[in-house]
């Protein structure tokens, strides 16, 4: 048997691990090294306005000039003092512009919390509201369609926490590879099989999207119609939501069009603006058709004639074909004329990148406030005064109104391997609240346990922790 004295207990989350000499617990994140445990990943301070900063192995290492007001310890590495019944692992006074501030330092333990997917693409990944998986369980949904994005909601206690263990794990080490900005495989019930990672552009069916929209097929024709006025008859701009027709749009009859009688299928909405042309899929702008004749209802003969142009295009100009009417008025595909495919090139060039946002959303409330203040509430209440600004890993958060301390950060704005685990399952992610040191004093928080930030950095790296085994 194992002596007592080589063990020691973790009491970072509830788990409570009872850690051999040379283990780690099982989030890797606390392990017992020579019979003390510590803290294994390094603490990250960080320049203000410039890039996060490992603390070195040793305080010899450190160049000195650098300890100013300006660097700021974040709560990357700093550890957590979970359930908060005792202070934040840091609590640091600096001057700032002239004022005495403090900054709390911790890792939360976070189960109420997920990820906001931004995926920019005109392509259709799944119906609203269809479920989400990752290696065979629900770990978040689909939520709205945005302005040439697509928005996933993924993690939530209730993955983390009200299924199964299995689904449970796999969403916890869904949400920590998104947030530390690894690629994840998921598949949406009735949609597509993505690949997502935050900053990279999304992969939808095994194929790396390349740009999001300008707009929608209205918005389209809106820029782009004085550019086409007196170069084609007709042109019409396939899209999912909003497909546009330019002779009879407000834009086409601004530049006095003649209305072309070339009429497109879908339910009309106001001039030139029709919606539910085609179902939802993998072609032309979002639809489900690979023909853009498709979607053409009828052809006037009292207003089209023969030889009339008609570009019909993408809201990524990545589809797009040049036709015109015959004798019998019908369209004809002939090779795209040179300015027009120039006018095409336009619409790609305005096209933003297509990219995966990942933002990171978590309520800061339960006894994390408790690490900060005896009376939590007058640091919730301190929040939505704009007296404390809250960090997570140094970047700046948005609060959202209302009651408690849920926040939202972007995950690329963090330092990397920001995020980690314990295995209840919850994510651990930094958090930073800072303060005057007024203030700090008038919510009643623990005064006597600030220290500086050279305080801070002379400690040993990977941190010790003195705890009762």
């Amino acid at each position: 048997m194992l002596d007592d004295q080589e063990i020691v207990r973790c009491d970072a989350c509830p788990v409570l691990c009872r850690i051999r000499k040379g283990k780690s617990g099982a989030c890797d994140r606390y392990g017992n090294i020579e019979g003390k445990l510590t803290r294994l990943d390094p603490l990250v301070v960080m320049e203000r306005g410039g890039a996060a900063v490992p603390l070195p192995e040793s305080p010899d290492q450190w160049d000195g000039e650098l300890l100013a007001s300006s660097i700021m310890v974040t709560g990357v590495g700093s550890g957590t003092t979970y359930p908060d019944y005792k202070p934040a692992p840091f609590i640091v006074g600096a001057e700032i512009n002239g004022a005495d501030t403090v900054t709390v330092v911790s890792e939360g333990v976070f189960s109420y919390c997920g990820a906001k997917v931004k995926i920019d693409t005109d392509r259709y990944v799944g119906p609203e509201t269809a479920p989400v998986y990752a290696k065979g369980e629900q770990v978040g949904h689909v939520t709205t369609a945005e302005y040439g994005s697509q928005m996933l909601s993924i993690g939530g206690v209730r993955h983390l926490t009200g299924g199964s263990k299995k689904e449970g794990r796999i969403t916890c080490d869904t949400l920590l590879s998104l947030c530390n900005r690894e690629a994840v495989e998921l598949t949406v019930e009735g949609g597509a099989e993505l690949v997502v990672q935050a900053g990279e552009p999304p992969v939808i069916d095994g194929t790396r999207e390349e740009r999001m929209r300008v707009g929608c097929g209205s918005a389209t024709i809106g820029i782009f119609a004085p550019q086409w006025h007196g170069k084609v008859d007709e042109v019409i701009v396939v899209d999912d939501h909003i497909t546009g027709v330019l002779s009879e749009h407000q834009a086409g009859q601004f530049l006095e069009m003649p209305v072309s009688g070339i009429r497109v299928r879908g339910r009309r909405s106001t001039p030139g603006r029709y919606f539910q042309v085609a179902d939802h899929g993998a072609g032309w702008g979002g639809t489900n058709v690979t023909n853009p004749l498709d979607i053409i209802d009828r052809i006037e003969p009292d207003k089209a004639f023969p030889g009339m142009r008609l570009l019909m295009v993408s809201t990524t100009g990545q589809d797009s074909a040049w036709f015109v009417l015959d004798e019998n008025l019908n369209p004809v595909q002939q090779e795209m004329p040179e300015e027009i495919s120039l006018a095409v090139e336009r619409i790609a060039e305005n096209c933003e990148p297509a990219l995966c946002s990942v933002l990171f959303m978590a309520g800061a409330g339960g006894s994390l406030r408790a690490g900060v203040t005896e009376n939590p509430v007058r640091l919730t209440r301190s929040v939505k005064d704009h007296l404390t600004n809250v960090t997570c890993g140094g970047a700046e958060t948005f609060i959202w109104p209302g009651g408690g301390i849920t926040f939202m950060v972007d995950v690329l704005k963090m330092p990397e391997n920001s995020f980690g685990y314990v295995p209840t399952p919850a994510i651990v992610a930094p958090i930073e609240f800072t303060m005057t040191k007024l203030n700090f004093q008038a919510l009643g928080g623990y005064s006597n346990r600030i220290v500086t930030v050279d305080e801070v950095l002379s400690r040993e790296a990977g941190r010790l922790e003195k705890r009762e085994t």
